[in-house]
């Protein structure tokens, strides 16, 4: 894939870059290991000075990068603004929040004297340069997930971020540049990916984080694995949301649509699977489809503009692929499962019925907003639906029954658990998954201490 900012909503090229060469990637890798060397040893409160300065510019530049979000991979200008504020508001968390994440921590007193120690601290050191290979759909909020808790710790960021989405990979280089980070504290690589490979494979990087797909995670796991460093992977999702008798079912039908056509549906975290006890399923039906077909779907620039085009062609082409596989296979289109005719790579709001399981769509991810819907006779079959994938991202219950909840909290194999509510990340609670979705966590202390040297200091009576 080229390096340039193609229009979705029209397909037109807006602007094209060279990637960068082997003298400017060596370049950048010397001033990464140096810059780290010195940012290592300055304070938490001068870092969360810096950080809060970032936040500041980010929020005053939201209009701005939230049209070239919009332009670069589609995402309805609302949202684009809203994921510039989230995170703004994730930055602010980890300045305010790092210096209690990352405090010493003291065994119990019987631990230390059993140890013949004298005192035990576990401290929390920055492990180095960090590659960070990010994706073209969340473009702001993943990135700065990772780098917000990354420099807090200490460590420095290198970003590959995706091809399609250059300006924002830039953008960010520069904000935390303004933001007064040290030249060197995060830089942008722009590079394809058949040069992630060499990156990863130097010394001067010591860990890695990737959002993408699975064979993306594959190879950076692979090679991370040869080359005895960490990674954190957050990779598909293809999450359920089930919805037992006794839920609010106007309240579940509503969130649902949000559910599932956030970011055009181009999210790992957006609810796929739509689950529905046999008792409601009739009433929970007409309540979604009519729901999704309401939506407005058109130019992501207009404010009312409810789903935008898909980010690629080949993302549209990969999802109707999907659909009409299912379709072939005897499903149901309740609504849409056809693309428009004009310009722009759009495909309408879609809800398919009577899935099975020998049908791709049940075992792959649909990137883009197309639903599928089961019927569960009973709770235990709502849970091995739900379980019935590969991936194990997230998930969503609807339900007003403490004992449902308890069983789906104990039996879901997923790495969240939302209970009549969307699945949202939060600075403040782990993010990631389990399966075929990756390992590792992101946000929260679980997410800043996983690219940090937990060290022992043990001092003799």
């Amino acid at each position: 894939m080229p390096i340039a900012t193609v229009n979705p909503a029209n397909g037109e090229t807006l602007r094209t870059y060279e990637a960068m060469g082997e003298e400017e990637i060596e370049r950048r890798l010397q001033l990464a290991e140096a810059t780290f060397r010195t940012y290592r040893t300055s304070t938490l409160e001068e870092r969360a000075g810096k950080l809060h300065r970032a936040a500041e510019l980010l929020e005053q530049d939201a209009q701005e990068i939230g049209r070239v979000i919009t332009t670069e991979m589609g995402k309805p200008v609302r949202q684009a603004r809203a994921e510039a504020a989230k995170c703004a508001k994730a930055m602010r968390w980890y300045a305010d929040h790092a210096a209690g994440l990352l405090a010493d921590e003291e065994p119990a007193e019987a631990e230390v004297k059993d140890s013949g120690a004298s005192r035990v601290l576990v401290r929390y050191r920055p492990l180095g340069p960090v590659l960070a290979v990010m994706p073209w759909n969340f473009p702001l909020w993943q990135v700065v997930r990772f780098a917000a808790p990354a420099l807090m710790a200490g460590n420095v960021g290198l970003l590959k971020h995706s091809s399609n989405v250059p300006q924002t990979a830039l953008y960010l280089e520069d904000l935390f540049h303004r933001a007064g980070f040290p030249e060197g504290c995060f830089q942008t690589l722009l590079i394809g990916s058949a040069a992630v490979d060499g990156v990863l494979r130097d010394e001067r990087v010591r860990a890695a984080t990737l959002t993408g797909s699975e064979p993306a995670g594959r190879a950076v796991a692979a090679t991370s694995g040869e080359m005895i460093k960490k990674t954190v992977l957050e990779l598909g999702g293809s999450d359920p949301f089930v919805v037992m008798p006794s839920a609010d079912l106007d309240r579940a039908a509503e969130v649902a649509v949000n559910a599932r056509v956030q970011n055009t549906g181009q999210s790992c975290i957006a609810a796929k699977r739509f689950i529905v006890h046999s008792d409601v399923y009739d009433a929970f039906t007409e309540r979604f489809t009519e729901g999704m077909k309401a939506l407005k779907v058109g130019d992501p620039l207009e404010e009312d503009t409810d789903v935008g085009p898909l980010s690629t062609e080949q993302g549209l082409d990969d999802l109707m692929e999907l659909v009409d596989d299912a379709v072939r296979g005897g499903a149901e289109v309740l609504c849409g499962g056809e693309r428009p005719d004009g310009p722009g790579w759009y495909y309408p709001p879609t809800v398919l019925a009577g899935i099975t399981r020998g049908m791709r769509i049940h075992r792959e991810e649909a990137f883009g907003p197309v639903a599928t819907l089961y019927r569960a006779a009973d709770l235990d079959e709502a849970v091995l639906i739900a379980n019935d994938t590969d991936f194990g991202l997230s998930s969503n219950v609807w339900t007003r029954d403490e004992s449902d909840v308890d069983r789906f909290v104990r039996d879901l194999e997923a790495g969240g658990v939302y209970v009549n509510g969307m699945t949202a990340s939060h600075p403040a609670f782990p993010f990631g998954g389990v399966k075929r979705s990756g390992y590792g966590r992101e946000l929260s202390g679980h997410g800043i201490r996983e690219f940090c040297n937990i060290t022992t200091v043990w001092h003799g009576a």
